[in-house]
């Protein structure tokens, strides 16, 4: 082999070469642009999964937020402002809601004549225990107790009618009842019984109430107490119209343990409203 040949042939050895590095060069060009092309796909796609979760937990507080203003604007818009706060002792209940809207305004009867046996002692108007509103229709009278054990009529009166000092009630309870029988079997009246009370939740615009003492923390009526309930109950069923059916508890209201013994015992509360509608028997005249 002559020297010119072996000189083009280590020249086509050299292109070779190049050629083959070149080529390598640009596989390795083409494979690192396409690492960079997928490290950038895999950092838009974990950018957006977490824009994503972002929004997800943004659009969650939210709904959440959201919900939160409508359950909070109902319970504002359906509440009581009357009836926020009941005394701790009585059968109220702190959290309270609105009657139901009736479609024709039918009112309490007025000017009827209290018997001798009920002992006068109204509260003055005032805006946490009687705030003088007109009673609805009346549609049932509700049994409750004190819920202050040993206490006589006249202190739970004198609890009703000490709310209206600022003083003694910097809270701003209210609370009251029509009627309030006490141990000897005395029955004061508290609130004119064409008048609203605070005592028996959404209820109060169509009930008459009747706070009852008992002597201990089981709630029992002692007998003169008893009886005086029975005779009691049974005249604002006659001057209303109503029945023995249309006696009920706090309890049947609220679900409030109030009366209590009359709630535990169900056969005592039976036997109660049995009396009721026995004396209104014997009695069809109650004076």
């Amino acid at each position: 082999m002559d020297q010119k040949t072996r000189a083009e042939r280590f020249r086509n050895q050299i292109q070779n070469n190049n050629t083959q590095q070149e080529d390598q060069y640009e596989k390795e060009l083409k494979r690192a642009r396409e690492e960079r092309i997928r490290r950038r796909i895999e950092r838009m796609k974990r950018e957006r999964q977490r824009m994503l979760r972002r929004r997800l937990v943004v659009g969650g507080v939210g709904i959440a937020v959201i919900i939160l203003m409508i359950f909070v604007g109902k319970k504002v818009f359906f509440s009581n402002p009357d009836d926020s706060n009941l005394g701790g002792h009585t059968s109220g209940d702190q959290t309270q809601t609105t009657a139901p809207v009736e479609t024709t305004e039918e009112y309490a009867k007025k000017n009827i004549p209290i018997p001798s046996w009920i002992d006068q002692q109204l509260l003055d108007v005032n805006e946490f225990s009687r705030p003088g509103t007109p009673l609805k229709k009346v549609k049932n009278v509700v049994i409750h107790w004190v819920a202050n054990a040993g206490t006589s009529a006249q202190n739970n009166r004198s609890y009703f009618s000490n709310l209206a000092d600022p003083a003694a009630n910097p809270e701003g309870v209210k609370a009251s009842s029509h009627f309030v029988v006490g141990l000897e079997g005395e029955i004061i009246q508290c609130v004119p019984i064409d008048e609203k009370s605070y005592c028996t939740n959404w209820r109060n615009d169509d009930t008459i109430s009747i706070e009852v003492c008992h002597p201990d923390w089981e709630g029992k009526f002692n007998d003169v107490t008893y009886q005086s309930v029975i005779k009691l109950t049974a005249w604002l069923l006659e001057q209303f119209d109503l029945t023995s059916e249309d006696v009920i508890r706090h309890f049947d209201v609220t679900g409030k343990d109030c009366p209590k013994y009359y709630v535990v015992h169900e056969d005592a509360w039976e036997q109660l409203k049995q009396d009721v509608k026995a004396y209104m028997e014997a009695n069809p005249e109650i004076q």
